[in-house]
């Protein structure tokens, strides 16, 4: 069937506003931020100079609720125009998928666009509360340098997949696989931010930017347990995926498994989260040690995408650029 262009339009205008309404709400949070530490600094300062409470209890005294702080309503507003940025990432991909008359999975801009709406659905569950809100600025930080990077260098046109990837295993082995990518993003976001967090221990006062920026985060431990739970999460999504794609080859080439690069490297990744998951559960392992090893499983997540795709040439190149 042919394209459709004007949806195709539509699809490409929603990408493109999404783009700026994250771009908002992480000026909104570093706001946030920046007001947040700032109050604390100023009650501090307060209580310093002999400030003390009033007593509620004085015959007379009318109590007059106070207005919420600038930087929860900042909070609060970052969160509301959220929505809408994820609305609108989500319906770009909707309506790629109807201009095309297929599964919106079929280069790398259209599943670097699936994998980023993995990771910010997955914000959503795991950072509703307020007292997470700090870890958005870290997590939208990676996902806007990616829908950037998929909006210019990795960008393709609406148009039909090859006919290499018409099969009943693109929207089952890719989704998969691009939801897992997605998700491990959040936890590679995690365990960096515990490995800075512990440069910062509870109750320390370190001078500087990056002392200020640590107070601000959730404790080590919390973030250690982020990771991990969401690590959980995409093992299992993301071996399904590679299982998956090699019952597809085995279809589509004859085989199981040829070593292709991109196969090699996603089994490494693979293995690198094993590796994790056992180093989390293990004594000695299960702090600094574990957390590198998530990193580093999230870098050969990078290098797979990237460097495989783009650079060394396999049996997935079809899945490469417009």
């Amino acid at each position: 069937m042919p394209i459709n262009e004007t949806i195709a339009r539509y699809s490409d205008f929603s990408f493109k506003t999404a783009i700026v309404v994250y771009a908002l709400v992480l000026v909104l949070l570093i706001w946030q931020y920046a007001t947040a530490r700032s109050r604390q600094v100023a009650e501090r300062e307060l209580v310093s100079v002999g400030g003390s409470a009033v007593d509620p209890a004085v015959p007379g005294r009318i109590d007059v609720p106070s207005a919420k702080p600038l930087s929860e309503r900042l909070g609060n507003t970052a969160f509301s125009v959220l929505v809408v940025a994820i609305a609108l990432h989500v319906a770009s991909i909707v309506l790629r998928g109807f201009a095309t008359h297929r599964f919106p999975l079929g280069n790398m801009y259209e599943f670097v666009t699936m994998a980023t709406a993995a990771a910010v659905v997955v914000g959503v569950l795991f950072l509703r509360e307020p007292r997470y809100r700090a870890m958005w600025v870290f997590l939208l930080v990676p996902v806007l340098v990616l829908l950037f990077l998929a909006g210019t260098v990795l960008y393709a046109d609406a148009a039909p997949v090859v006919p290499a990837l018409k099969s009943f295993w693109l929207p089952v082995h890719v989704t998969i696989v691009s939801i897992g990518s997605g998700v491990f993003l959040f936890a590679g976001v995690a365990s960096l931010l515990f490995l800075f967090r512990l440069r910062q221990p509870d109750g320390a006062e370190s001078a500087g930017v990056l002392g200020a920026i640590a107070r601000r985060l959730p404790d080590a431990r919390t973030l250690d347990r982020l990771a991990y739970k969401t690590t959980i999460i995409g093992f299992p999504l993301f071996g399904a995926g590679v299982i998956l794609g090699a019952i597809w080859a085995e279809a589509a080439w004859g085989r199981f498994w040829g070593w292709d690069p991109k196969e090699t490297c996603s089994f490494i990744a693979w293995v690198l989260y094993a590796a994790y998951l056992h180093a989390r559960a293990t004594s000695g392992w299960r702090d600094t040690k574990a957390a590198w090893i998530n990193v580093a499983a999230f870098i050969a997540m990078l290098f797979n995408l990237f460097i495989i795709n783009m650079v060394i040439s396999g049996l997935h190149s079809y899945a490469g650029l417009n």
